[in-house]
C-alpha cells in the first residue's frame, strides 16, 4: 500500500498544485480520482470539515487545503525547495498565494454568473489584475529569480483563467489593459519548467465548456 495518496479532480488547479509539488520532490504517490457528485467515504472521512479535494494522505494521516499541503510536502520530503530559503521571500510567497486564493470566488462569479452579479465579479477581478499587473512588471516570477511557491499558487491565473475565458466567451484579460500580466501569462504557460506540470489545455477546455454550460443553465 502506498504511503502517499492524493485525492483530487483531474481538472482542478488545486489538485495540480499538489501533484506539481510531489513531482518536483520526486515523491511516489497513488492518485485517486474523486467524483464531484459522489464523493468517496475516504474523502469525507479525510476532510470532514470542507469535504473537498485535494487531500494528501501520508502514512494514514490526512492533510487538506492545497497550499497547506504544498508546504507540508516541501518540509517533509527531500528535493528542490519550493518555498524560498530567505524568510522575507518566504513571507512574500505566502502573501501572494493567499492573495490569489482569496480572489477565487470573484473569479468563479465572473464566469458562472450573469447580470449584476457577473458585473460585480468582473470589477473585483479587474482590480485584482491591476495589482498583479503592477507587481509583475519586468518580472518573470512572483518572488526571486526562480519558479516557486507563489508561482505554483498562480497556476489558475496562468492556465485555467484563459480556459474559462474561451469556454465562456467572457474576456477579462487583454494586452492593452494588463500588458505585464498578459506577458507573464504567456511566459508562464510556455515555460518548459512549468509546461510539463500543467494538464493539456484542449482537454481542460472541452471539460469546462460542458461544465460551464451546465452551471449557467441552472442560473
Amino acid at each position: 500500500m502506498a504511503q502517499v495518496k492524493l485525492l483530487g479532480f483531474w481538472y482542478s488547479p488545486f489538485t495540480h498544485r499538489v501533484e506539481w509539488a510531489l513531482k518536483i520532490k520526486g515523491v511516489k504517490y497513488e492518485y485517486i480520482e474523486e467524483d464531484r457528485y459522489n464523493k468517496s467515504s475516504l474523502l469525507l472521512e479525510s476532510n470532514p470539515v470542507h469535504k473537498k479535494t485535494p487531500v494528501l494522505i501520508h502514512n494514514g494521516k490526512p492533510i487538506a487545503e492545497s497550499m497547506v499541503i504544498v508546504e507540508y510536502i516541501d518540509e517533509t520530503f527531500e528535493g528542490p525547495s519550493i518555498l524560498p530559503k530567505d524568510p522575507y521571500d518566504r513571507a512574500l510567497a505566502r502573501f501572494w498565494a493567499k492573495f490569489l486564493d482569496d480572489k477565487g470566488e470573484a473569479m468563479v462569479n465572473t464566469f458562472l454568473c450573469r447580470g449584476e452579479e457577473q458585473e460585480k465579479g468582473k470589477e473585483e477581478v479587474h482590480e485584482m489584475l491591476k495589482v498583479l499587473d503592477n507587481e509583475l512588471k519586468d518580472k518573470k516570477f512572483f518572488v526571486g529569480d526562480k519558479f516557486g511557491f507563489g508561482d505554483m499558487a498562480a497556476n489558475f491565473m496562468g492556465l485555467w483563467l484563459g480556459v474559462f475565458e474561451e469556454g465562456s466567451g467572457v474576456v477579462v484579460v487583454t494586452s492593452e489593459k494588463f500588458p505585464n500580466f498578459y506577458a507573464w501569462r504567456d511566459e508562464y504557460i510556455n515555460c518548459s519548467q512549468i509546461k510539463e506540470y500543467l494538464p493539456p489545455r484542449d482537454e481542460l477546455l472541452a471539460f469546462f465548456k460542458v461544465f460551464l454550460a451546465a452551471a449557467t443553465a441552472k442560473k
